[in-house]
């Protein structure tokens, strides 16, 4: 399963503007609340427990905030290219600027764990990391997140 199997152009956010990781967290849960029908603080609050848990930064700039939402509702994907770097807690300690939010129904847990490993392996690229900051388009991310290379200019 891919990422991209969630995610159409308009899940793709070029420039989030956030002071700070709760909200980032914030406008991203706030997104997928209306996305799913589900209020704003039940997203926020699985988003918090997940990462209360450990951050969900991946290093090298990107983070992969993701819970599992009660109930059985449509799986939520976005991302989200950050305005300013931010502090996630990152274990090699570098700012997230690539945020990919992933929201998953409790009820329906297969796929889950395959679409986050995918999503992972395709974001250890340095290449497919440097275009995803380059991307003028959301049309380029979801190409690159799907494992083509589309042309970026900078």
């Amino acid at each position: 399963m891919s990422i991209t199997d969630y995610l159409s152009v308009t899940d793709v956010i070029l420039c989030l503007d956030a002071p700070n990781k709760r909200t980032a967290l914030q406008l991203l849960a706030s997104e997928a609340a209306n996305r799913m029908g589900r209020p704003e603080s039940e997203i926020l609050e699985a988003l918090q427990a997940r990462e209360r848990l450990g951050s969900t930064a991946l290093g090298h700039g990107v983070a992969l905030p993701h819970a599992q939402i009660e109930g059985n509702p449509a799986p939520v994907a976005l991302v989200a290219r950050l305005g300013r770097p931010l502090d996630f807690e990152a274990r090699d300690e570098e700012l997230v600027d690539l945020v990919i939010l992933v929201l998953w129904p409790e009820a329906s847990p297969e796929g889950f764990l395959p679409t986050l490993s995918d999503t992972c392996r395709s974001l250890r690229n340095e290449q497919v990391r440097q275009k995803l900051r380059a991307a003028k388009a959301p049309e380029q991310v979801l190409a690159l997140l799907a494992g083509q290379s589309p042309e970026v200019t900078t």
